[in-house]
């Protein structure tokens, strides 16, 4: 069957030329390297991001010295050039990397709480962003810290940013919440996309050494079953637009993340393993397999396997589990 196939897309009000987003890694860190991205195919980029702690934490590296408390005029300076140094590098990329492509370009905050940096977001604004992308996290550890007070911190964020800016904001989560669907749908109603799921540090143990190491940041392509399961969750309830993210390494598993309620998806670790060029190949696939299935556009058949649109809506619910191992151990096997 010959069909022209159009892959384009529309994300929070931008156009895309493909549902594949570079998200925030170093591949997206210089004007070179996103020129490489917009000519492999993806369909926008978010840059490297610029987190919180480099903009207020290492401000106060340079006084943990001052025993007592007392900052000098010149260590307020050095201080405040320091943390004017890391935006400014950030909002050089955005301005350089805007001459260079004509994709979006998406800015990236990494950040955990609501405070002055939300400020900055204006200054991105200016330097030419086509959006944000706050990558929030807030480790539920602390048992003094009740589910309310979390959320809230998502809220106060969030609202703190539309004050200082009208570009359209997507909000990168994690999945460590006690009522996460209910959250989400809560949450849509303030930002323009969700991305699920963000990454973080992991810790491992060294034996030898006796020290906490880090146990690796590149995702697997099984750690897409959590982000589908999700999507296709999420996909109609949410009023926001869904980014997948997380485990997504071929084109197979980009048409499955479309196919269960994504707009866009998101790559990163599928980069480090295989280079630019892989994104060539990704949509290759996707193409060949919708000319292969009658479909001309990604809308023909975006959220076709969602949760709300299946006759067994429970396939993507946790008692899946208990039916895998069912049919495992009457396969003889």
């Amino acid at each position: 069957m010959n069909i022209n196939t159009n892959i384009a897309v529309k994300y929070m009000g931008l156009s895309l030329p493909s549902p594949i987003i570079a998200s925030s890694s170093d591949f997206t860190s210089t004007p070179d390297s996103i020129e490489k991205l917009a000519n492999a195919g993806v369909g926008a980029v978010v840059l490297k991001s610029l987190f919180e702690e480099q903009i207020l934490m290492e401000t106060d590296s340079m006084r943990l010295n001052n025993m007592f408390g007392t900052y000098s005029y010149n260590e307020d300076y050095i201080a405040f050039y320091t943390k004017q140094h890391e935006v400014r590098n950030h909002l050089s990329l955005i301005s350089d990397a805007k001459k260079r492509v004509s994709i979006p370009v998406i800015a990236s905050i990494n950040c955990s709480t609501a405070s002055e940096w939300m400020s900055f977001t204006s200054e991105v604004e200016k330097a030419g962003a086509d959006a944000i992308e706050l990558n929030i996290f807030a480790m539920p550890s602390n048992p003094s810290q009740s589910e309310s007070e979390i959320r809230q911190l998502y809220h106060n964020v969030v609202d703190g940013v539309r004050k200082n800016t009208k570009l359209p904001l997507s909000v990168k989560l994690h999945y460590y919440f006690t009522d996460m669907a209910a959250f989400m749908v809560e949450l849509s109603e303030k930002v323009d996309s969700l991305v699920l799921f963000n990454r973080f540090f992991n810790p491992d143990i060294d034996l030898k050494n006796l020290k906490v190491v880090s146990a690796g940041s590149l995702s697997s392509p099984t750690d897409f079953s959590q982000v589908m399961r999700w999507i296709g969750v999420l996909s109609g309830k949410v009023k926001s637009q869904l980014s997948a993210s997380g485990g997504i390494h071929d084109g197979n598993a980009v048409l499955k993340s479309i196919l269960s309620g994504a707009d866009v998806v998101q790559i990163a670790s599928v980069l480090y393993k295989h280079e630019i060029d892989i994104v060539k190949s990704m949509l290759t696939d996707i193409q060949l397999w919708m000319q292969e299935n009658g479909y001309e556009s990604l809308d023909g058949f975006r959220g076709l396997l969602s949760q709300k649109n299946i006759s067994k809506p429970n396939l993507y619910e946790r008692a899946q589990f208990m039916k895998y191992f069912s049919d495992f151990n009457q396969s003889g096997t």
